[in-house]
């Protein structure tokens, strides 16, 4: 049952509807999936197209399920191929597992399968702990290898979006999807570390000042200063700051550099409604030694952001300096640069910050607690 309470003439709901132990994660979402080769890797499975009675399926068992015009078509065994509206696929044991091969791509998964066929394609979905889940998310988002502290943190980030958002696809019976529009979950892991950093902060996720789960942004790195999240995404969040980071200054994404034609350069900005002198010198020198939001020559001005993505460039944070027929762009960071810095936090981690200090360092004013906690406004 919902708790409810009043705050500041608000209505809130503690969210202990979400305290619960598995999500639903459409899988391959990003691609029209024609064909999957489904094979039991562990445990047992109750596999039931509702057409006449399940059958149960051992380790090595193999299921080929295709989409068919408006259907499925399902093939198990030496079974007669057969035409089914949707196939489920239910472990019975408790420490099931199964992989899918699709379009040549071979995961592996936990939990239960569900398939059915969809807006012209073969819809997967998998039913599967949430700790498991959190796991390998923090695998394909964070890789291998880092500091226990920093996968515990990258952990509580992944569970804190995942509660958040969790009924983003509700109404098409679904949770998450498994691609960067949600988060990238490529299937289970069996690293030792990453698991154990899973379930050491089990249940744990970052609430705001007000109790509400936060939008637990992270970048690859920032270049030594975060973005506050007006500059970025127009909405002001006040636990996504400006933080001077020192701790990234020094990792692989800190710095880049790329070169553009002189010509491609003044060419851009006449295509975004520049007029003046191609030669201006505001055109051509340009310097952010802390984090602008607007790139400006004269009264013609542009959102940094928006070069970024126009330009293909690896964060918004970048300095102009004209060389003979080319404009060299000096950038610093990777990605978006609002919450969480990857970089800074591994060098976190690896200085003996604890997973706490590196989410409050990034996040302002937040609380580290258990999702029972967590209110949101009706």
């Amino acid at each position: 049952m919902l708790r409810r309470l009043v705050i500041f003439g608000f209505l809130f709901v503690h969210l202990t509807v979400f305290c619960q132990e598995q999500v639903r994660i459409r899988l391959f979402s990003n691609s029209v999936t024609e064909l999957a080769v489904f094979t039991v890797l562990s445990g047992r499975y109750e596999i039931n197209a509702f057409s006449g009675n399940p059958l149960i399926a051992e380790p090595g068992e193999i299921i080929i399920v295709a989409r068919y015009r408006n259907s499925l078509f399902l093939k198990v065994r030496d079974r007669e191929p057969m035409i089914c509206d949707s196939l489920y696929c239910t472990g019975i044991t408790g420490t099931d597992s199964f992989s899918l091969r699709v379009q040549g791509i071979l995961r592996y998964y936990s939990g239960d399968l569900h398939c059915f066929h969809d807006l012209g394609s073969l819809f997967l979905i998998n039913l599967t702990d949430i700790e498991e889940y959190v796991a390998g998310v923090v695998l394909a988002e964070g890789g291998s290898g880092k500091n226990i502290e920093y996968f515990k943190t990258q952990a509580v980030i992944v569970r804190t979006y995942m509660y958040r958002y969790f009924d983003k696809h509700a109404t098409d019976h679904f949770n998450l999807c498994d691609n960067t529009h949600c988060q990238v979950y490529n299937g289970i892991t069996t690293d030792t570390i990453i698991l154990h950093a899973a379930l050491s902060t089990k249940g744990e996720v970052i609430l705001g000042p007000d109790s509400t789960l936060i939008i637990a942004a992270f970048h690859s790195n920032c270049g030594g200063e975060t973005a506050p999240s007006e500059s970025v995404w127009l909405t002001d969040e006040p636990y996504l700051k400006k933080v001077t980071d020192p701790f990234c200054t020094a990792s692989r994404n800190a710095k880049w550099q790329m070169t553009m034609s002189r010509d491609a350069w003044t060419g851009y900005f006449e295509k975004m409604g520049y007029s003046g002198d191609e030669d201006n010198p505001a055109l051509l020198n340009f310097s952010q030694k802390t984090r602008m939001t607007e790139f400006r020559a004269g009264s013609f001005s542009l959102p940094l952001r928006q070069m970024r993505i126009d330009l293909n460039l690896r964060s918004s944070f970048f300095s102009v300096t004209a060389s003979g027929d080319s404009v060299i762009i000096s950038g610093r960071g990777y990605g978006h640069g609002v919450g969480l810095c990857q970089e800074g936090a591994m060098s976190m981690a690896l200085k003996g910050f604890d997973y706490r200090q590196i989410i409050n360092f990034y996040y302002s004013g937040v609380i580290i607690a258990d999702v029972g906690e967590a209110v949101t406004k009706e």
